[in-house]
This record gives C-alpha cells, sequence and structure tokens, in this order.
C-alpha cells in the first residue's frame, strides 16, 4: 500500500524576517529596561507588570507562526487533513464521497484571499500554508475544499492510484 504524507507550516522567509524584528525588538526592550534603566514607551524598569505584559506579549507574537501546522495523509481509504490548531484531529474524506480529486495550481488571494483556513468566493474551502499547488477535492454534493501541497506530483500519483480506482469499481 502506497501513502502520501506530508505536513507544512507558515515557514516563508518573509515571516521569518518578521519573527526576527519581534525577537530583536523584545532583546532591545530587556536591555533598555535593565541594561540602562531607561523606559521603553510608557513601561517604565520598574513596572514588572507592564514589562510581563510586553514581554509575553512579543512572545506569543513570535510563536503563534509555528502553531499552525497543516498535516495531509492520503491513503487508500482516503484523504485526511488535520489543519491544528482548527482541528485537534484527522478529518477524512472517504474516496466515495468525492465526485472529482486532483492537484492544480490556483491563485491563493485572488481565490482565497490569502493563506490559512479560508472560504473562497469561488472555490470554496481552503486549508493552506503557503505556495500555490493544492489538493482540490468536490464532493458530490457540489461543495469544494482545496488542501495546499508542496508536493503536487506525489499525492497526484497516489490520488490516481486510489481515487481512480475507488471510483471505477463500480462502473
Amino acid at each position: 500500500m502506497r501513502v502520501f504524507t506530508e505536513k507544512q507550516w507558515f515557514n516563508q522567509w518573509w515571516m521569518q524576517l518578521i519573527n526576527l524584528a519581534l525577537l530583536g525588538m523584545l532583546l532591545y526592550f530587556w536591555y533598555k529596561w535593565w541594561v540602562l534603566g531607561d523606559k521603553v514607551d510608557k513601561v517604565a524598569p520598574d513596572d514588572i507588570t507592564g514589562q510581563v505584559v510586553v514581554s509575553l506579549l512579543l512572545m506569543l507574537s513570535f510563536g503563534v507562526i509555528y502553531i499552525f501546522q497543516l498535516h495531509t495523509k492520503i491513503d487508500d481509504r482516503g484523504i485526511h487533513y488535520r489543519f491544528f490548531p482548527f482541528h485537534r484531529s484527522f478529518k477524512t474524506i472517504p474516496w466515495r464521497e468525492m465526485e472529482k480529486c486532483y492537484t492544480r495550481t490556483y491563485k491563493p488571494l485572488t481565490e482565497y484571499g490569502g493563506w490559512g483556513y479560508k472560504f473562497g468566493t469561488v472555490g470554496g474551502k481552503a486549508y493552506n500554508v503557503k505556495g500555490n499547488q493544492g489538493v482540490q477535492i468536490q464532493f458530490k454534493n457540489g461543495k469544494k475544499l482545496l488542501i495546499g501541497t508542496q508536493k503536487p506530483d506525489d499525492a497526484q500519483r497516489i490520488i490516481k492510484r486510489y481515487f481512480l480506482k475507488d471510483n471505477n469499481e463500480g462502473v
């Protein structure tokens, strides 16, 4: 049995640059408070509560992009996906519920308004974290779902193996 698995997260260079800037800002604030003894905006060196609040907010902002992860698994039962933290466990789409299933290139900004957990104007729902490649699923009830992938060729190979086989058995 062949299985496709993929784990993705927001790790684009520009997001790393933003995180580096947040980390630099936090270190600069600590330096001003604890080494120079200067205040930062309205937070004085002796304002422990203010320092804790500012530090926690910056650390939370720094870590938030690493929390979001898209896990995809394609096997003989169907397509399984989990977009953490929205989904605690995998959601499964059995092959029999799909009308169409294929990989495609899409336009994240115009079709879905960007990346993440999105509701598109034309394309239905999408779970994506980067790039412009995805597994397009059209359900038998007409609804659509796009799951982003960085390995479209591998995904398509497994889709052909199981989706076409499952849908041709009753013919």
